[in-house]
């Protein structure tokens, strides 16, 4: 399958080094590319952050595609076997920080509709991209706020297509179709500090939070359903102590994440552990953050269509799945009726010698069009 266009505007992308949240020229290049086939280009830029909604189309359905151009800090760049902002072709890859996640989509995105809009250039309804320079980072200026504005002034999305890397073992073998919510907690127990020799004029921290975490961890929260796991908790850090032998430390901290379904909310969480801490007599401060709500599309219109595109092109049925972290998805859903996430191989993200296999572009561009063709 021939598509030089992909892979050339995915170098070009690739060579512009926008680590979060500085998008160099991403939005740029692909602001005028979509110009010259009918899109209108909306900036919406906050902070350090810059955002587009470029729109061919008044009416409906609206297909979104939306992405990223910011990528993660290239580490150590000694480590790389090609510089990590100079796109390279070798063994059959196309490496480059930003070459899965995921510049590789956007690209495919552009030519996708290119194509698309050269063969139907008086097509029904609407096509968008909703691309940003803030998903690496805190997210707090990037998708999140376009949503709001499409959102007040009564823009839906029927169809998204988030780009997102989602290949486990080949291109198409897996599309997702939700996301888990996010819910950390930063936790403080209180004590009384004391030599080690006298505890009955101390308190140790440690100690008594020891009876909470032992319930915490064996908790149940639930049972998942059809499409997520269970909801699971876990310990990232716990801090304690002044480095001496002979002191029993007046504070413990304690770092913890819920991944959650659908069958647990937030605030029942909270709840839960609230009460856990307290029945075991727990003395505490806890400060909470909830990075991402989960979401779901169930199988329907749009995880069909994308199935059939995928089964067309690459010869597999996509499995639907909702593992994984957090993505720009849990926004977009606010407005979107259908949301998938579907883009290359997950397997070396945020890695050393990120990459891309080449054969998989021309295809990623292909079922994106296939999409498009089936949808509108």
């Amino acid at each position: 399958m021939s598509d030089t266009q992909s892979l050339a505007l995915a170098k070009q992308l690739i060579a512009e080094q926008s680590v979060t949240p500085d998008d160099k020229n991403c939005q740029t290049i692909l602001a005028e590319r979509l110009q010259k086939v009918g899109f209108r280009i909306e900036e919406m830029h906050f902070g350090n952050t810059k955002n587009i909604w470029a729109r061919r189309g008044g009416s409906g359905p609206l297909i979104c595609f939306a992405g990223h151009t910011d990528v993660v800090p290239s580490g150590p760049i000694e480590k790389w076997d090609s510089p990590p902002f100079q796109p390279t072709e070798r063994e059959g890859r196309l490496f480059g920080r930003g070459a899965a996640d995921m510049k590789t989509s956007i690209a495919c995105f552009v030519t996708a509709c290119e194509r698309f809009i050269a063969q139907n250039p008086d097509h029904n309804g609407s096509i968008a991209l909703l691309i940003t320079s803030d998903e690496e980072g805190d997210a707090h200026d990037g998708t999140t706020k376009v949503v709001d504005i499409l959102k007040a002034r009564g823009e839906t999305i029927d169809y998204c297509i988030v780009g997102e890397p989602t290949a486990v073992d080949q291109l198409g073998d897996t599309i997702k179709n939700g996301r888990r919510g996010s819910l950390s907690g930063n936790l403080t127990v209180k004590g009384k500090q004391g030599h080690i020799a006298y505890p009955h004029l101390a308190v140790n921290p440690i100690h008594t939070f020891a009876p909470a975490l032992a319930e915490l961890t064996a908790t149940v929260w639930d049972e998942g359903n059809a499409y997520f796991p269970p909801t699971g908790f876990q310990i990232s850090n716990i801090a304690g102590g002044t480095g001496a032998t002979n002191v029993i430390p007046g504070t413990l901290n304690v770092k913890f994440n819920f991944r959650f379904s659908t069958e647990s909310t937030d605030i029942g969480l909270k709840q839960r552990v609230h009460d856990i801490l307290d029945k075991h007599g727990v003395t505490y401060d806890l400060e909470w953050q909830c990075s991402g709500q989960p979401f779901l599309t169930e199988a329907g219109k749009l995880t069909e269509v994308a199935q059939a595109a995928i089964d067309e092109i690459c010869g597999i049925r996509a499995e639907l799945s909702t593992s994984g972290g957090t993505s720009d998805g849990r926004f977009i859903k606010a407005i979107a009726a259908e949301l998938i996430e579907l883009g290359p191989s997950n397997a070396s993200i945020h890695q050393i010698n990120e990459n891309v296999l080449l054969e998989d572009i021309p295809k990623l561009s292909a079922i994106y069009e296939n999409i498009l063709k089936k949808l509108l």
